[in-house]
């Protein structure tokens, strides 16, 4: 298992600096709301004003939000409280002939002059596109070695060979995949459960958080996942749609980083919402 402050200790000065400002000083993990899903799928839900979603978040004491390079032209830093921002860089739509194929919208260089703390991209383990998308991640981890910007990789096994993307060995084999080519952050999905999830931190050499997926049922069904994968090592969470959608962005952002920072147990958290 490595932490995001052992993968920090190995970073030239720039990744380092940028890191610090994604993740908390005491815990060494982070909590990123991506807000990135305007190009997927539209303004959905919680997204449709923007000032007012990364607000929220800032306020409930999130690290940062990942949002997509014309939100921050547009104002992502005057939208009151300071926050960590994370630069989308590839993208795809829910109308597409394939959503499965992530393209490059933005440059880390574009990324830089925006004043992002890190850049992310989003690969799909067993897309027919993989080919360009493994090509496109290495060359983008390259860039951000040179320029000394962290890079968080979304690694998801998706595609035709796979039958569940939550299957542990898939699981593995993509967050591995991330970490060979230069990431220095994996996002991938939940397991399931501690024990298998616990694999998949241990066998990937650069830290490890979790995707919050699709909207939940029940908070408690959220707050759950995240205490256990924080008790199998993960470094951190990646969650959307369970907190913007959520009837209270705020106090949801606060209950998840309670557990993720302070080690409260989900009931605790639970509480917290009332």
């Amino acid at each position: 298992m490595t932490s995001i402050r052992e993968r920090m200790e190995g970073m030239n000065i720039g990744k380092r600096i940028r890191m610090e400002r994604i993740v908390d000083r005491n815990s060494g993990r982070t909590v990123i709301v991506p807000m990135d899903h305007g190009v997927t799928s539209g303004p959905i839900r919680g997204l449709r004003d923007m000032k007012q979603a990364v607000n929220a978040v800032a306020e409930g004491g999130a690290n940062a939000v990942l949002i997509h390079k014309g939100i921050a032209i547009a104002g992502h830093r005057g939208y009151g409280k300071d926050i960590g921002l994370v630069i989308h860089l590839s993208a795809s739509t829910a109308l597409g002939p394939d959503p499965l194929t992530k393209v490059m919208v933005a440059t880390v260089e574009e990324a830089i002059r925006l004043g992002a703390d890190a850049v992310s991209m989003h690969v799909n383990i067993g897309a027919e596109s993989e080919p360009v998308m493994l090509e496109e991640l290495g060359e983008t981890a390259m860039a951000c070695d040179e320029w000394g910007m962290p890079l968080l990789a979304m690694m998801y096994p998706r595609g035709k060979k796979v039958k569940s993307e939550h299957d542990p060995d898939m699981v593995m084999h993509v967050a591995r995949v991330g970490a060979e080519l230069g990431a220095d952050v994996i996002k991938t999905n939940y397991t399931g459960d501690p024990d298998s999830f616990r694999e998949v931190v241990d066998s990937c050499p650069v830290p490890v958080i979790i995707a919050g997926g699709p909207k939940a049922s029940t908070d408690t069904e959220v707050l759950k996942m995240v205490e256990d994968a924080i008790a199998a090592g993960a470094s951190g969470v990646s969650i959307g749609r369970n907190i913007f959608q959520h009837e209270d962005p705020t106090k949801m952002t606060i209950a998840i980083s309670k557990i993720v920072h302070e080690g409260v147990s989900a009931a605790e958290a639970m509480e917290m919402l009332k």
